[in-house]
Protein backbone atom coordinates (compact mmCIF):
# COMPACT_ATOMS: atom_id res chain seq x y z
CA UNK A 1 0.00 0.00 0.00
CA UNK A 2 0.95 3.75 -0.95
CA UNK A 3 -0.21 6.87 0.92
CA UNK A 4 0.36 10.33 0.41
CA UNK A 5 -1.00 12.81 3.38
CA UNK A 6 -1.93 15.97 2.02
CA UNK A 7 -2.07 18.19 5.03
CA UNK A 8 -4.83 20.98 5.05
CA UNK A 9 -2.81 24.23 5.74
CA UNK A 10 -0.25 23.16 3.08
CA UNK A 11 -2.06 23.63 -0.11
CA UNK A 12 -2.28 26.73 -2.05
CA UNK A 13 -4.36 29.91 -1.20
CA UNK A 14 -5.33 32.56 -3.16
CA UNK A 15 -7.61 35.72 -1.50
CA UNK A 16 -9.09 37.92 -4.62
CA UNK A 17 -11.70 39.08 -1.97
CA UNK A 18 -14.72 37.83 -4.07
CA UNK A 19 -12.91 34.74 -4.52
CA UNK A 20 -11.40 32.89 -1.26
CA UNK A 21 -9.56 29.63 -2.86
CA UNK A 22 -7.60 26.39 -1.33
CA UNK A 23 -5.75 24.25 -4.34
CA UNK A 24 -5.28 21.23 -3.33
CA UNK A 25 -3.30 20.52 -6.41
CA UNK A 26 -1.10 23.10 -8.73
CA UNK A 27 -3.69 25.98 -10.20
CA UNK A 28 -2.91 29.19 -11.06
CA UNK A 29 -0.99 31.37 -8.94
CA UNK A 30 -0.37 27.88 -7.00
CA UNK A 31 2.32 25.65 -8.54
CA UNK A 32 3.86 23.19 -6.19
CA UNK A 33 5.71 20.26 -8.42
CA UNK A 34 4.81 17.73 -6.28
CA UNK A 35 0.87 18.57 -6.23
CA UNK A 36 0.37 18.01 -10.21
CA UNK A 37 -1.96 15.78 -10.11
CA UNK A 38 -3.12 12.42 -7.88
CA UNK A 39 -3.84 9.52 -10.67
CA UNK A 40 -6.19 11.30 -13.13
CA UNK A 41 -7.12 13.45 -10.53
CA UNK A 42 -5.79 16.81 -11.58
CA UNK A 43 -7.77 19.95 -9.51
CA UNK A 44 -9.46 19.77 -6.28
CA UNK A 45 -10.27 23.42 -5.43
CA UNK A 46 -12.36 24.34 -2.38
CA UNK A 47 -13.80 28.07 -3.20
CA UNK A 48 -16.01 30.29 -1.12
CA UNK A 49 -17.11 33.28 -3.44
CA UNK A 50 -19.20 36.15 -1.93
CA UNK A 51 -22.65 37.47 -2.78
CA UNK A 52 -23.45 38.11 -6.56
CA UNK A 53 -19.67 37.77 -7.30
CA UNK A 54 -18.14 34.61 -9.54
CA UNK A 55 -16.52 33.91 -13.10
CA UNK A 56 -17.85 34.98 -16.58
CA UNK A 57 -18.08 32.78 -19.54
CA UNK A 58 -14.99 30.94 -19.78
CA UNK A 59 -13.65 28.12 -21.82
CA UNK A 60 -12.48 24.37 -21.10
CA UNK A 61 -11.86 21.38 -23.37
CA UNK A 62 -10.74 17.59 -22.58
CA UNK A 63 -11.58 17.74 -18.75
CA UNK A 64 -14.46 16.37 -16.26
CA UNK A 65 -15.72 18.99 -14.28
CA UNK A 66 -17.55 17.85 -11.48
CA UNK A 67 -18.81 20.68 -8.45
CA UNK A 68 -20.58 19.90 -5.40
CA UNK A 69 -21.74 22.96 -3.45
CA UNK A 70 -21.10 23.11 0.20
CA UNK A 71 -23.54 25.79 0.99
CA UNK A 72 -25.95 27.97 -1.37
CA UNK A 73 -26.58 28.38 -4.50
CA UNK A 74 -24.47 28.24 -7.88
CA UNK A 75 -25.92 29.41 -10.77
CA UNK A 76 -24.58 27.71 -13.76
CA UNK A 77 -24.90 28.80 -18.01
CA UNK A 78 -23.02 27.43 -20.70
CA UNK A 79 -23.41 28.09 -24.44
CA UNK A 80 -24.69 24.57 -24.85
CA UNK A 81 -27.95 26.19 -23.66
CA UNK A 82 -28.29 25.07 -19.95
CA UNK A 83 -28.83 27.36 -16.94
CA UNK A 84 -30.08 27.31 -13.64
CA UNK A 85 -28.67 26.67 -10.12
CA UNK A 86 -27.45 24.10 -7.66
CA UNK A 87 -27.49 23.89 -4.01
CA UNK A 88 -26.43 21.63 -1.21
CA UNK A 89 -27.09 18.19 -1.78
CA UNK A 90 -26.93 18.42 -5.85
CA UNK A 91 -24.05 17.46 -7.71
CA UNK A 92 -22.89 19.18 -10.91
CA UNK A 93 -20.79 17.12 -13.76
CA UNK A 94 -19.53 18.52 -17.42
CA UNK A 95 -17.77 16.61 -20.24
CA UNK A 96 -15.77 19.39 -21.65
CA UNK A 97 -14.61 17.61 -24.65
CA UNK A 98 -14.08 19.49 -27.96
CA UNK A 99 -14.74 22.38 -25.84
CA UNK A 100 -17.68 24.11 -23.74
CA UNK A 101 -17.77 27.95 -22.31
CA UNK A 102 -19.54 28.03 -19.05
CA UNK A 103 -20.45 30.98 -16.65
CA UNK A 104 -20.36 30.74 -12.52
CA UNK A 105 -22.04 33.14 -9.85
CA UNK A 106 -22.95 32.68 -6.68
CA UNK A 107 -26.20 33.63 -7.07
CA UNK A 108 -27.13 35.30 -3.70
CA UNK A 109 -26.55 38.82 -2.94
CA UNK A 110 -26.80 38.25 0.55
CA UNK A 111 -24.62 35.25 1.66
CA UNK A 112 -21.43 33.29 0.30
CA UNK A 113 -21.53 30.68 -2.02
CA UNK A 114 -19.40 27.38 -1.02
CA UNK A 115 -18.20 24.39 -3.39
CA UNK A 116 -15.81 22.00 -4.42
CA UNK A 117 -14.93 22.61 -7.98
CA UNK A 118 -12.81 18.94 -9.11
CA UNK A 119 -11.28 18.19 -12.43
CA UNK A 120 -10.28 15.10 -13.57
CA UNK A 121 -8.22 13.91 -17.03
CA UNK A 122 -10.62 12.55 -19.49
CA UNK A 123 -10.58 8.65 -20.69
CA UNK A 124 -11.58 9.73 -24.56
CA UNK A 125 -10.34 13.17 -25.78
CA UNK A 126 -12.32 15.22 -28.04
CA UNK A 127 -16.01 13.88 -27.09
CA UNK A 128 -19.24 15.72 -27.78
CA UNK A 129 -19.34 18.20 -24.79
CA UNK A 130 -22.41 17.05 -22.43
CA UNK A 131 -24.01 18.38 -18.99
CA UNK A 132 -25.56 16.63 -16.18
CA UNK A 133 -27.12 17.70 -12.80
CA UNK A 134 -29.21 15.52 -10.37
CA UNK A 135 -29.95 16.32 -6.45
CA UNK A 136 -29.04 13.47 -3.98
CA UNK A 137 -30.97 12.64 -0.76
CA UNK A 138 -28.57 13.46 2.16
CA UNK A 139 -30.66 10.50 3.99
CA UNK A 140 -28.82 7.98 1.47
CA UNK A 141 -25.04 8.73 2.40
CA UNK A 142 -25.01 8.65 6.49
CA UNK A 143 -23.24 5.55 7.70
CA UNK A 144 -22.76 4.43 4.08
CA UNK A 145 -21.02 5.82 0.47
CA UNK A 146 -23.26 7.13 -1.61
CA UNK A 147 -22.30 7.31 -5.16
CA UNK A 148 -22.33 11.13 -6.68
CA UNK A 149 -20.50 10.27 -10.22
CA UNK A 150 -19.45 7.19 -11.90
CA UNK A 151 -18.72 6.29 -15.47
CA UNK A 152 -20.92 6.37 -18.30
CA UNK A 153 -22.88 3.45 -18.97
CA UNK A 154 -22.31 1.72 -15.62
CA UNK A 155 -25.09 1.07 -13.23
CA UNK A 156 -23.32 2.22 -10.11
CA UNK A 157 -26.30 4.87 -9.97
CA UNK A 158 -24.10 8.25 -9.86
CA UNK A 159 -23.68 10.80 -12.77
CA UNK A 160 -21.84 9.53 -16.10
CA UNK A 161 -18.41 10.16 -16.49
CA UNK A 162 -15.57 10.35 -19.02
CA UNK A 163 -13.24 8.13 -17.19
CA UNK A 164 -13.10 5.04 -15.10
CA UNK A 165 -13.58 7.39 -11.78
CA UNK A 166 -16.41 7.45 -9.11
CA UNK A 167 -17.08 9.97 -6.34
CA UNK A 168 -18.38 8.26 -3.18
CA UNK A 169 -19.63 10.57 -0.15
CA UNK A 170 -20.46 9.62 3.26
CA UNK A 171 -21.52 11.10 6.54
CA UNK A 172 -20.03 9.05 8.94
CA UNK A 173 -21.33 9.43 12.85
CA UNK A 174 -18.56 9.56 15.52
CA UNK A 175 -16.94 6.16 16.33
CA UNK A 176 -18.36 4.22 13.32
CA UNK A 177 -16.53 2.18 11.04
CA UNK A 178 -16.36 1.71 7.31
CA UNK A 179 -14.33 0.04 4.78
CA UNK A 180 -14.17 0.67 1.08
CA UNK A 181 -12.23 -1.28 -1.95
CA UNK A 182 -11.59 0.61 -4.67
CA UNK A 183 -13.63 -0.14 -7.88
CA UNK A 184 -10.38 -1.21 -10.20
CA UNK A 185 -6.89 -3.27 -9.70
CA UNK A 186 -5.40 -0.04 -10.94
CA UNK A 187 -7.35 2.96 -9.03
CA UNK A 188 -6.12 4.60 -5.96
CA UNK A 189 -8.54 6.91 -3.95
CA UNK A 190 -7.95 10.40 -2.24
CA UNK A 191 -10.01 10.73 0.55
CA UNK A 192 -11.19 14.41 1.27
CA UNK A 193 -12.26 15.35 4.61
CA UNK A 194 -14.64 17.80 3.86
CA UNK A 195 -15.45 17.90 7.66
CA UNK A 196 -14.64 16.11 10.99
CA UNK A 197 -11.71 13.86 11.85
CA UNK A 198 -11.30 10.19 11.26
CA UNK A 199 -8.48 7.59 11.09
CA UNK A 200 -8.26 6.77 7.54
CA UNK A 201 -6.02 3.29 6.89
CA UNK A 202 -4.07 4.32 10.51
CA UNK A 203 -3.61 8.13 9.19
CA UNK A 204 -5.44 10.70 12.01
CA UNK A 205 -7.22 13.40 9.19
CA UNK A 206 -8.89 16.64 10.10
CA UNK A 207 -11.09 19.27 8.76
CA UNK A 208 -9.77 19.97 4.85
CA UNK A 209 -6.79 17.31 4.94
CA UNK A 210 -6.79 14.69 2.25
CA UNK A 211 -4.78 11.11 1.80
CA UNK A 212 -3.72 9.26 -1.35
CA UNK A 213 -4.19 5.70 -1.36
CA UNK A 214 -3.40 2.98 -3.83
CA UNK A 215 -2.33 -0.50 -4.04
CA UNK A 216 -4.52 -1.87 -1.71
CA UNK A 217 -7.89 -3.21 -1.79
CA UNK A 218 -9.24 -2.11 1.18
CA UNK A 219 -9.33 1.16 3.17
CA UNK A 220 -10.64 1.44 6.41
CA UNK A 221 -11.84 4.34 8.07
CA UNK A 222 -13.29 5.33 11.93
CA UNK A 223 -14.95 8.56 12.47
CA UNK A 224 -13.32 10.33 15.51
CA UNK A 225 -15.77 12.57 15.48
CA UNK A 226 -19.27 13.25 12.97
CA UNK A 227 -16.47 13.63 9.71
CA UNK A 228 -18.53 13.94 5.98
CA UNK A 229 -15.78 12.26 3.59
CA UNK A 230 -15.22 12.51 -0.20
CA UNK A 231 -13.85 9.65 -1.50
CA UNK A 232 -12.64 9.89 -5.20
CA UNK A 233 -11.48 6.78 -6.80
CA UNK A 234 -9.84 7.20 -9.82
CA UNK A 235 -7.35 5.30 -12.35
CA UNK A 236 -3.65 5.81 -11.26
CA UNK A 237 -2.36 5.73 -14.28
CA UNK A 238 -4.19 6.64 -18.13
Amino acid sequence: MKTIYYKADERGHANHGWLDAWHSFSFAGFQNPDKVHFGALRVLNDDMIIGGRGFGMHPHDNMEIVTIPLSGDLEHADNMGNKGAISNGEVQVMSAGTGIYHSERNKNIDRALKLLQIWVFPKLRDIQPRYDQRAFQVEGRKNQFQTLVSPLGSQDGGLGMNQDAWFSITDIEQGKELSYAPKLANNGVYAFMIEGEAEINGQLLSRRDALGISETNEILMKANTNSEILLIDVPMSF
